[in-house]
């Protein structure tokens, strides 16, 4: 119910805003995998950094990537808890046996466990385990101790982050930051700030299957409850600029043996389509845009090309190309319309300086006109609007893929996902928008004329700012 959400989510544990007390306090445990560096707070466990060993900084390839981490300009974290009396929450102190922990050669994953026992006698373990290969991290607990049945533990689990956009992103580029949820019934909803700031949100309250993440350009982190448990969906503004969305989970306990343990694995890396074979839905965090249904399978044609090619860059090229052949009727039909319309625009011309101050009889003249000659006035413009949504469509997939970061192209391209350094690439495209239009009727309209000429400078303008 509404208010069982409420009482749950507005316990204690849930809503003290991370504070810099707390990583001042706590220890630094650092756990190394092939694929991770991570930090963990002795204070509540909590995730407090990772560094991607496969993918670079944003603004340097001499340094990782840097997802989670905990500092005055920027915050973003993996904090869990307990709920119940006097159990450990995100602010609890363990104790680990070390501080460093390493992806051992020939071992599969490494466990780093954590250790916290209350005045009644409860002990609770928190177990983080690293896999090999892998963004997958397991967060269990176990508990033990003869007070457990009485408190009817829950478990919660949540991503903190502040509001702020990441390095790279610009206003000509706009992506995702935010939250999202996905449910079998809702299926995929991005929570964004705002709304949660405004107590807006229309996330599901509780549902037996589901995940919760936080999104953001090439990167995702979601806890992914598995099996059919009940879930109660929240999510929360913390403070001007904090915000949280999590989930609480029941902690089954076996009062035999006066033992509870509850595991979710979280997955935190690059946001890639194949993500639906670790969760249903998951693979929508590759943000396509509302044209997903089209974006998905350009994609998959884009990789299949770069299998040949091995390259990102000519992948497109050859892509593009096969889409302006598949489009080639469409783009005929229009070519033959507009080559029609050049050689009647004198006629229009003469009709409009004829008419021109009777638009009733000028749009009469031109219809007869069009019917003299058999031209549609739209067939240079229809066959376009179709193409319009694949195009669109084509170039999210390419805006949303990890894949370009750091991919290389040719000469002084080096990275596709970053705007061209010398502005070649917006310049050869002004360049061929100009012959282009010079290939089309000039039009009779004058001011529709002069921004036909003005279109490729400013689109080569816009587009200096645009990734590669």
């Amino acid at each position: 119910s509404q208010n069982l959400v409420n009482s749950r989510v507005n316990q204690k544990p849930l809503g003290p805003v991370i504070s810099a007390q707390n990583s001042v306090a706590g220890e630094k445990i650092t756990v190394n995998t092939d694929f991770f560096k991570a930090e963990i707070n002795t204070i509540g466990g909590d995730i407090s950094r990772i560094e991607f060993a496969k993918h670079f900084d944003t603004d340097s390839k001499d340094k990782p990537f840097g997802l989670f981490m905990q500092n005055e300009s920027h915050t973003y974290v993996a904090q869990t808890g307990l709920l119940g009396d006097d159990l450990p929450n995100h602010n609890t102190k363990f104790i680990s046996a070390s501080t460093n922990y390493n992806l051992a050669e020939g071992e599969d994953s490494v466990v780093v466990r954590l250790v916290a026992t209350n005045k009644s006698g409860v002990k609770t373990s928190k177990i983080l385990t690293f896999h090999k290969s892998s963004y997958l991290i397991d967060i269990a607990y176990e508990i033990e101790g003869n007070a457990i049945a009485k408190q009817l533990p829950s478990a919660y689990f949540q991503l903190v982050r502040d509001n702020s956009e990441p390095v790279g992103s610009t206003v000509f580029v706009p992506t995702y930051t935010g939250p999202a949820i996905y449910t079998d019934k809702d299926k995929f909803q991005k929570v964004d700030f705002d709304s949660i700031a405004k107590g807006k949100t229309t996330i599901p309250l509780a549902s037996d299957n589901g995940w919760v993440g936080m999104l953001q350009h090439y990167f995702v982190s979601a806890w992914l409850p598995q099996g059919s448990s009940t879930r109660e969906f929240y999510a929360k503004k913390l403070d001007d600029k904090l915000f949280s969305i999590g989930l609480i989970l029941p902690v089954t306990v076996d009062t035999t043996s006066n033992k509870a343990k509850i595991s979710v694995p979280l997955y935190v890396g690059p946001a890639q389509s194949k993500l639906d074979d670790i969760a249903p839905g998951l693979g929508l965090t590759v943000d396509y845009g509302f044209l997903t249904v089209i974006a998905k399978p350009i994609f998959w044609l884009l990789t299949f090309i770069h299998g040949w090619v091995n390259n990102w860059g000519f992948a497109i090229i050859i892509l593009t190309i096969l889409i302006k052949l598949a489009f080639f009727p469409l783009s005929a039909a229009s070519y033959r319309s507009m080559a029609k319309m050049r050689v009647v625009a004198p006629k229009l011309t003469k009709i409009k300086e004829q008419y021109s101050n009777d638009r009733e009889r000028l749009n009469r003249a031109m219809m007869d006109l069009y019917k003299t000659e058999k031209i549609n006035p739209l067939g240079g413009c229809l066959p376009v609007l179709i193409q319009i949504p694949v195009f669109i469509a084509l170039y999210w997939s390419i805006l949303a893929s990890v894949e370009m970061r750091y991919a290389p192209f040719m000469g002084w391209i080096t990275d596709l996902s970053r705007a061209d350094p010398y502005y070649v690439l917006p310049v050869i495209m002004g360049i061929s928008m100009y012959i282009q239009s010079k290939l089309n009727p000039t039009p009779p309209d004058p001011i529709q004329a002069k921004m036909m000429q003005i279109m490729p400078i400013a689109f080569s303008v816009v587009f200096f700012f645009f990734p590669a």
